[in-house]
């Protein structure tokens, strides 16, 4: 599984000020801690960008200086993505575009124009579909588009919109059910999801929980690659297999192969537990570990 750092985001106070004041050597140290975490692509983050779309341009330039990993343009300003696009020594990873029309018009162009992969989520005019075969049916039109334009089911990376698990506990399984349909559904194309939003609301320190535990469950389902915290240390060594006993714990649990929990040492029964939720076995609340 790739691995696409998402720590250069501007939503970081330190990250927004930095990119304010155009601090390049704050920018340039995130960047190759990621690059030296072992990211695969690295993600930079301007948000929408509306008063300075030309920041991406000048982040792209301050980044590449300093490492050779791919980049990962992250904004929903098709400008500020263009003005990283004109800089970059490498064709870049676009984050992203969508089923809504002014995506379709402005963005996924872009990724034809400029020969480059896009990330492409299954949003549409109507919001984020509420089930798998939803999800399904509204990627299909905007793949069916993208292909049109001239990009190949091969530069396509798909987004199935991950919500919090706080607040749309059955629109995580529907993920890991799209996950597992699209290839079959499209072939050629990649998968990826924004991981951390699984956990948002979710108090501080359980957080790592519920992000490692589900990206274990949809590696095994197929995901292509994920957007996650660079420095979680343990979970880059669950999904490259580097923790097996607690991989195998996951997956007997998503078999319904491990019924005594509690015989389990604390960490396994820690993994247990996050997998039935994530399962929708039982109902998320902020104590299911304590259960």
């Amino acid at each position: 599984m790739l691995l696409i750092g998402e720590n250069l985001h501007i939503i970081a106070k330190k990250v927004s000020a930095a990119m304010s004041e155009r601090d390049a050597a704050f920018l340039q140290k995130l960047a190759k801690d990621q690059a030296e975490a072992g990211m695969d692509y690295i993600d930079l983050n301007v948000g929408p960008a509306r008063k300075d779309p030309e920041i991406m341009g000048w982040l792209v330039q301050v980044v590449q200086d300093v490492v050779d990993v791919p980049l990962a343009l992250d904004s929903t300003n098709p400008e500020a993505i263009e003005a990283g696009l004109k800089v970059a020594k490498w064709p870049p990873l676009i984050n992203s575009a969508s089923g809504k029309q002014a995506s379709k018009e402005r963005t996924l162009p872009l990724a034809a124009n400029y020969d480059c992969q896009v990330i492409v989520s299954v949003l549409n005019d109507q919001g984020i579909p509420a089930d798998a075969e939803a999800r399904a049916e509204s990627i299909m039109d905007t793949v069916a588009y993208a292909n049109d334009l001239g990009i190949d089911n091969e530069r396509m990376w798909i987004d199935p919109i991950l919500l919090p698990i706080s607040v749309a506990q059955a629109g995580v399984v529907a993920c890991m059910e799209f996950t597992e349909m699209l290839p079959d559904l499209l072939p050629g194309v990649k998968s990826t999801i924004g991981l951390s939003n699984i956990s948002n609301g979710a108090p501080e320190e359980l957080r790592p929980m519920l992000n490692r535990t589900y990206l274990v469950m949809l590696q095994r389902y197929g995901m292509h690659s994920a957007i996650v915290d660079a420095f979680d240390t343990d979970l880059k060594k669950l999904v490259r297999g580097e923790l097996p006993d607690m991989v195998e714990i996951i997956h007997k649990v998503m078999d319904g192969e491990l019924s005594d929990i509690k015989s389990l040492p604390p960490q396994a029964q820690d993994y247990a537990k996050t997998t039935r939720v994530l399962m929708g076995d039982i109902l998320y609340s902020h104590t299911w570990l304590e259960t």
